[in-house]
């Protein structure tokens, strides 16, 4: 009758084999029934109604087993997933479901994440340049300290992402999805953003001189104390951004759309900010009431421009 109760639990953890915590639990709970069956058969029980009574004191076992394998299997994709330190240049990641994956300090250079699933990764302090992420899930992701210059970020959802003190010279962004996404202090030199609707993103203290912004909108973005001089931003849309205490000389918003944008100055309205706000060319450009008042009160060229 022992062989019997050992069937029957082949037969229940079957789905599970291979699974360690579910195999321990197998092993406990088989010398468990062992002395429970043995139990009855001593108080005058015969064997059928034994071996029932001995699978019925169980309950629903199923359940149990399925919650320790969850589990089980939850902790091994964690342990999988720590790459810190690690070496894998040009590695191939193309596809790889890495939810929280911690890739710090390692060297990934030239590797292909295209179309993986990285949700909650860490990237910080890795070199990750010329890396492949084009269709990527990187929500919630960090690249802080990192070297990601040339990486390709095209189609790859940045929501929540963060991009502090990160070199990304020459990276590609078309087509990304740029949400509440952090990039300050970086080094955004020859960058490109083509076809890129940029929502809350924080583009703080970072030199955009040479950054390139095509077809792209902007709502809620903040560009305060960045270096944003001689940019065109000609025909691109903007709601809600500012461009607090950010260097603007020579910029172009030729044929633009500016709703609810603001122009704060460093301290006050200074004559040499007076004079960078008469070099901004606005001609064609459309805008909000607000935007207008705000910025015929500093003395811009609004000559050419259709209020709404």
């Amino acid at each position: 009758m022992n062989q019997k109760l050992t069937n029957y639990l082949n037969g229940v953890f079957t789905p599970y084999d291979g699974v360690k915590s579910v195999t321990e639990l197998k092993a406990d709970l088989l010398s468990d029934l062992q002395e429970r069956y043995r139990e009855l058969i001593e108080e005058g029980k015969d064997d059928d109604a034994a071996f029932n009574m001995t699978i019925e004191s169980i309950g629903d076992i199923e359940e149990t087993i399925l919650e320790v394998a969850n589990l089980s299997r939850s902790l091994e994709r964690q342990l999988l997933t720590n790459f810190s330190a690690s070496n894998f240049p040009k590695s191939d990641f193309a596809g790889v479901i890495a939810h929280k994956g911690q890739f710090n300090a390692s060297t990934l250079h030239g590797s292909d994440f295209a179309g993986a699933d990285l949700t909650g990764s860490s990237f910080n302090a890795s070199d990750v340049s010329e890396t492949i992420f084009a269709g990527a899930d990187l929500t919630g992701s960090s690249f802080n300290a990192s070297n990601a210059n040339e990486a390709i970020f095209d189609g790859a959802n940045l929501t929540d992402c963060s991009f502090s003190v990160t070199p990304l010279a020459n990276a590609s962004f078309k087509q990304s999805i740029l949400v509440r996404t952090n990039i300050s202090k970086s080094d955004l030199n020859g960058a490109k953003f083509k076809d890129v609707n940029l929502t809350d993103v924080t583009l703080n203290m970072t030199d955009l001189r040479n950054t390139i912004f095509e077809s792209c909108s902007y709502i809620g973005v903040n560009f305060k104390y960045s270096d944003l001089r001689a940019m065109n931003f000609e025909g691109q849309k903007f709601i809600g951004v500012k461009f607090d205490k950010s260097s603007l000389d020579e910029i172009s918003f030729r044929g633009a759309t500016l709703k609810n944008v603001s122009f704060q100055a460093y301290f006050s309205l200074t004559n040499k900010y007076y004079r960078t706000i008469k070099t901004i060319c606005f001609d064609d450009a459309v805008m909000d009431k607000l935007t207008y008042a705000s910025l015929k009160g500093m003395g811009a060229d609004l000559s050419k421009v259709k209020v709404i």
